[in-house]
């Protein structure tokens, strides 16, 4: 089954050489050249997989590979030329699926490719993208988000923060830890945009509502979902 893979890849004949054998298997392959633009389109077009190279300009594979991590459960294979047992383990642990070292054959990444998006479409088929709090429902493969049942639209950063939050209920995320989560390397968002998006995303969940808590300031440290929904 065609898939939408995203290959980061600063090195031009490298990643031509990767989009025509996995086009060959009948896959819509997208390519950029930076880490930043991986971000940027990952997060615009959601692909199926990402095939990531360590080495890239502006913001590095394992940074992208981080911020990504902490989005989605996206499939990501990193390429390095690094062939250390700690640049390896480095890479897992920040949450790439698998791990190629340059140089390596076409062929070999393509199966493992394939083998990827197997276990990938074997787990989704398993469970359901819908992460459920109290009468919360975030259902992260439709981005949407409903309350008792009714839909409430929210904006893309609007509901990268209840995500984030709705991924450990209970767990309070400073402010700073929210920036990185959400917006990356956006050096420009201040802690009070942070602020004015949650504050726009209470009124959204009907927190003027008796009895409705939902997302909650823990004043001197940041905001938390309250683990119990609604009460």
């Amino acid at each position: 089954m065609p898939a939408r893979i995203l290959v980061a890849e600063d090195d031009v004949k490298q990643a031509q050489l990767i989009r025509i054998y996995l086009e060959r298997e009948g896959n819509d392959v997208q390519v950029v050249a930076d880490g930043r633009s991986a971000i940027d389109r990952a997060r615009s077009t959601r692909p199926d997989l990402i095939v990531l190279d360590v080495m890239m300009p502006h913001v590095d594979g394992l940074d992208v590979c981080r911020i990504l991590r902490a989005e989605s459960q996206v499939p990501i294979l990193l390429l390095t030329a690094r062939t250390t047992e700690e640049d390896m383990l480095l890479g897992l642990d920040l949450g790439a699926d698998d791990y190629m070292t340059k140089p390596y054959s076409p062929r070999e990444l393509t199966a493992r490719v394939r083998a990827l998006l197997r276990r990938s479409r074997a787990a989704e088929g398993a469970q359901a993208d819908v992460l459920t709090v109290g009468d919360l429902e975030i259902d992260t493969a439709r981005f949407e988000v409903r309350v008792t049942g009714s839909h409430i639209p929210l904006t893309g950063k609007e509901f990268a923060i209840l995500t984030v939050l709705a991924g450990e209920p209970g767990r309070v995320f400073t402010r700073a830890q929210i920036i990185d989560r959400v917006f990356g390397f956006d050096q420009n968002v201040l802690e009070r945009t942070v602020d004015a998006h949650v504050m726009n995303l209470r009124r959204k969940l009907g927190q003027g509502r008796p009895g409705a808590h939902y997302v909650e300031t823990v004043y001197g440290r940041g905001y938390r979902l309250a683990a119990g929904g609604e009460r």
